[in-house]
């Protein structure tokens, strides 16, 4: 997966509370595990005006003015900033997928469901818990000032504003090391690829009627 290290991002603001992951990817999407072509289709229901289904041209779809991702001011935005308990209801990873396929590196809320919050780790998305009245601060900032970004230091564990404030942020220092170094649990277990040839060689000498 690709690294987190710093990120000064283009905000865009959703301001709903329980946004569940039927609604990040509707549930007719999740017949792909790519884990890639999911953007479009990110909050596909709200997104656009018509019903969407695997393999419809997107571009030709009607899109609903009143929703955030479609307003020019938030184009490219990578930092999703959203109300509590995000990603809740069914366990599918195919929400943080589409997140990531969309472009969004980063996103901050003050929670959220715990099986998204472990997905996003596991796939290059870095989920950032600040305090109810922070995210309220930073939707007033964001809705006030149009091109408004974060700077996000992984390493530093801070989220910077541009008038010169700073938010501290938890992380746990496996996941640290994970999202800078770009390791998901297939790269975590691919750097030990020596010690497992190794181990299986060694068996392999030792007990080769179980290899016959």
């Amino acid at each position: 997966m690709q690294a987190f290290t710093t990120l000064n991002g283009l905000v865009c603001p959703l301001d709903r509370a329980n946004v569940d992951t039927d609604a990040i990817i509707p549930k007719q999407f999740l017949k792909s595990i790519k884990r890639s072509g999911f953007g479009p289709n990110l909050f596909d229901e709200w997104r656009y005006l018509d019903h969407g289904e695997p393999g419809m041209d997107n571009s030709v779809r009607p899109l609903n003015p009143e929703f955030v991702l479609n307003f020019p001011r938030y184009k490219g935005a990578q930092v999703l900033l959203a109300r509590e308990n995000f990603g809740c209801g069914s366990s599918r990873e195919h929400a943080p997928w589409a997140l990531e396929d969309y472009g969004f590196r980063a996103v901050i809320a003050p929670s959220f469901a715990d099986i998204f919050f472990n997905n996003c780790y596991k796939n290059g998305v870095l989920p950032i818990v600040l305090p109810a009245e922070v995210v309220d601060k930073l939707f007033a900032a964001t809705a006030g000032n149009e091109g408004y970004k974060l700077m996000i230091d992984l390493a530093a564990q801070t989220v910077s504003t541009p008038d010169g404030q700073s938010y501290a942020f938890d992380i746990t220092e496996h996941r640290k090391h994970c999202m800078l170094n770009g390791l998901d649990e297939i790269g975590l277990t691919l750097a030990h690829a020596d010690k497992i040839k190794a181990f299986e060689d060694q068996r392999r000498q030792q007990q080769p009627w179980l290899f016959a």
